[in-house]
């Protein structure tokens, strides 16, 4: 009896502690493959960032992001294969060396993928007529 209850209190603490490290906060995987944003960049920046780049393009994250090959339905974030990916990290570049060399880095003055998007994917080399007239 009394080693069944031992038994017992050992398994309650198991499934106690199991539990309680379950409900703790897990730390978010660190980014891999990053070769324009900062490799230091905190998961809520980087979330940030690829929101501000769904709302300028007007796109959502598959347009850059290629599918895991194992799960297509899911998306492999550090996979290089999307071309638009490397289109993307062109084009951060290319804002980059504007705003540093034009705005001085502020954001006060800057350019965005919005500057030119518009919350398009391509940006129009144009006006609209209806804006035309």
């Amino acid at each position: 009896m009394k080693m069944k209850k031992t038994f017992m209190v050992a398994a309650a603490l198991t499934a106690a502690v199991t539990l309680c490290s379950l409900a703790l906060p897990q730390e978010n995987e660190k980014p891999k493959n990053l070769k324009v944003l900062s490799k230091n960049i905190s998961h809520e920046e980087l979330i940030a960032t690829m929101r501000g780049f769904n709302a300028a393009l007007g796109v959502k994250c598959g347009y850059c992001h290629a599918a895991q090959k194992d799960d297509p339905k899911k998306l492999d974030f550090a996979s290089d294969e999307n071309q638009h990916k490397d289109i993307a990290r062109s084009m951060m570049k290319m804002t980059n060396r504007i705003n540093k060399k034009f705005f001085k880095g502020t954001e006060v003055m800057s350019v965005s993928c919005y500057t030119c998007h518009h919350g398009n994917e391509e940006p129009k080399t144009k006006p609209d007529e209806a804006a035309t007239k």
